[in-house]
């Protein structure tokens, strides 16, 4: 089992040697039995890593108990040890993703959640600077106050983050009208605008006034404000179209650029802005898929396809530096794949994939001059590890590992796969078996649906599916119809409206497992958010199918997860997402909880702003009125996503047993 020297395992210099002791939750080195539950549940040993635009410093976070966090700092000279700068204990203030603004100052995301008595759980976010060191902390959001009308719920983002200047950034405000009149802060303005702001003394000024409509801002990664989304909003809330206006090179006017619907993707979604080209990068559908263009920022808005490709969809853009650089595209087959049409960073990206014998390598910081690169390697089998690369003298340093409690354990392979549904399609997913298994034959198994319904699962290290293997399970992962990323004819509705489709390719995700030699008695479900909604719908539709059953924050009445979003501006959005007819009550389990025959084990946070807590209280009431054999079990202070080691440990225990428990292993 790993120790003390295993986050030292892969790390080549001295430079990093006392982050070991910086971050918890390593395996003893004692002989003590290796915990499955607390290794995989445990949450990453470092995240949103960032250098500085010098290239010299380093930046992460690293959990701390509960839902905290801390954000280190290190210099990358010789000898120098990591210096905690800020941290949040969780409750409720959590610390989101920080950069660098300077070689000795970063900005952070501040986000909390709170509990109000008509809106249900709220989610707020600030901005804040502090200094490397942990000095000079300063909030760059705009404040609300007594005289603020509304809930100032959103604290803005950077974006642009000023690579010529120091310490200075563009970040988007939102306002709200102040009524403190005979004051200066009295204010009718409303909407979202943008200002540059010394992040160190906060002085700041206008760069583009508030718009009540304006939804996003998008800069050209020098200063310069090129592009405004604007959302169109009626009596009876947001409708889910976009009209985007940009700035001609060298004028303050907008002139009018595309129209975008996201309800299905329709139009030209802009994502960026090049330059030296005067274009901007977006997303448009070809063929009923999700393909890059290009579109002049002129009176023509000429458009050019970039990269498509006929199977899926296109589903992101690489950035490279504090300029966000556009160096290529994203998409995912079987595997993650990445297209780059930039020569020298695709050269570089090659030539770094040879030597780690890495095929999934990122590159996920860069110093201002792109001279010295943050990349990360991960797999199936590794969670992952950073590295510094320098281009100049082609050296290559391991930092240190994600998983830090993961090292020298076992993990399972993860292969793509096929398998028929009841209608002839073949539908796509991921399996892994037990590590040293050669075959389902005889072994317990569960499908995993994934959450969303509007995603999809890919190749790679999943420390949900990875702990169920580890534990002697073998694990199916479709991608039903209803999954995002296959196109229009894959989407089909999405997985509430069509549920009868996306439900019966997880059901017969199960049968193929049978068919292929698993053991029909020790078949499980198990699924978090829509994965938990798709596992108890499942068990409702195909009783005798699934043996037992394992939801995490699911959705189990559709009408009262419209209820939801009542309150607020995109409840019109949702309620068309969820549709009306029929569907909305033979879709739901807890309406049918009279035909579950499995025992159901439900876990839910009391701060879920996702999916409420009153689902699982719903699903559990109606199983008892049923007869059914249920738990609940709840974290009042956690979210959708239970990040807490602790929670996530008790929540793979409990699982665990409670699946041995009903297969009588």
């Amino acid at each position: 089992m790993p120790g003390q020297g295993a986050c030292l395992m892969r790390s080549l210099t001295r430079v990093l040697a006392a982050l070991c002791a910086l971050i918890p939750g390593l395996a003893a080195a004692d002989g003590t039995p290796f915990n499955a539950a607390a290794a995989f549940g445990a949450r990453p040993s470092a995240e949103d890593l960032s250098l500085s635009p010098d290239g010299q410093n380093l930046a992460w976070i690293a959990p701390a108990p509960g839902q905290g966090s801390v954000l280190y700092t290190l210099s990358l000279a010789k000898d120098a040890k990591p210096k905690a700068a800020a941290g949040a204990s969780g409750n409720p203030e959590r610390l989101g993703s920080c950069n660098w603004v300077s070689n000795s100052r970063l900005v952070c995301t501040i986000f909390w959640l709170q509990k109000d008595p008509e809106f249900g759980v709220l989610q707020y976010t600030r901005l804040v600077a502090v200094d490397s060191d942990g000095s000079n902390v300063k909030q760059l959001s705009n404040q609300q106050t007594e005289y603020t009308h509304g809930y100032l719920l959103g604290g803005g983002q950077v974006i642009d983050w000023l690579p010529d200047s120091d310490g200075s950034v563009l970040v988007t405000r939102h306002y709200l009208p102040n009524d403190h009149i005979g004051t200066r802060v009295a204010s009718t303005e409303t909407g979202l605008g943008v200002e540059q702001v010394d992040t160190r003394t906060l002085q700041s000024h206008r760069v583009e006034a508030p718009r009540r409509e304006a939804a996003e801002y998008i800069t050209d990664g020098h200063g310069h404000v090129r592009l405004v989304g604007n959302r169109e909003q009626t009596g009876r809330g947001l409708t889910g179209a976009y009209q985007y206006e940009f700035h001609p090179v060298g004028s303050d006017q907008w002139q009018p650029l595309s129209t975008y619907q996201s309800t299905d993707d329709s139009g030209f979604l802009p994502l960026a802005v090049d330059p030296e080209q005067n274009v901007a990068y977006g997303y448009q559908k070809l063929d009923g898929r999700l393909a890059i263009y290009t579109m002049t920022l002129d009176a023509g808005r000429n458009q050019q396809l970039v990269y498509s490709n006929p199977n899926v969809d296109v589903d992101g853009l690489i950035f490279l530096g504090r300029q966000q650089r556009v160096v290529g595209v994203t998409y995912v087959t079987d595997y993650r794949r990445a297209e780059y049409f930039a020569p020298d960073i695709k050269s570089m990206i090659e030539s770094l994939a040879r030597a780690l014998h890495s095929s999934a390598l990122n590159v996920v910081g860069a110093s201002t001059d792109q001279q010295r690169m943050l990349v990360q390697t991960s797999s199936d089998v590794d969670p992952g590890v950073y590295y510094i690369f320098d281009r100049k003298s082609r050296h290559l340093q391991t930092l240190f590992v994600v998983r830090n409690q993961l090292e020298g354990v076992k993990l399972a392979t993860v292969r793509p796969v096929t398998y028929a549904a009841s209608d002839g399609t073949q539908i796509p997913g991921y399996l892994t078996l037990p590590a040293g298994a050669q075959n389902i034959k005889g072994l317990p198994a569960i499908v995993m649906p994934h959450g969303g319904p509007s995603a999809r699962d890919e190749w790679g290290f999943d420390w949900f599916a990875q702990f169920f293997a580890n534990r002697g399970f073998v694990v199916l992962q479709p991608n039903f119809r209803g999954s995002a990323g296959y196109g229009d004819a894959w989407f089909r509705d999405n997985g509430f409206k069509k549920w009868d489709v996306a439900i019966g390719d997880v059901v017969d995700a199960g049968r193929w497992l049978v068919s292929q030699g698993a053991d029909p008695n020790r078949l499980g479900i198990v699924g978090w958010s829509y994965g938990g909604y798709a596992a108890l719908q499942s068990a409702a539709v195909e009783p005798g199918l699934f043996k037992a059953v394992v939801a995490v924050a699911p959705v189990t009445d559709l009408a009262l997860y419209k209820e939801q979003y009542r309150h607020f501006g995109n409840f019109e959005l949702a309620s068309a997402f969820i549709g009306e007819g029929a569907h909305v009550g033979e879709g739901s389990p807890a309406t049918h909880a009279d035909r579950i025959k499995a025992p159901v084990l439900l876990f839910h946070g009391g701060f879920d702003h996702n999916v409420n807590i009153e689902q699982s209280q719903r699903m559990e009431s109606a199983l008892k009125a049923a007869g059914g054999k249920v738990t609940l079990v709840t974290w009042g202070t956690l979210d959708h996503y239970l990040e807490d080691s602790a929670a996530r440990t008790e929540m793979l225990s409990r699982s665990d047993a409670f699946l041995r428990a009903a297969f009588g292993m």
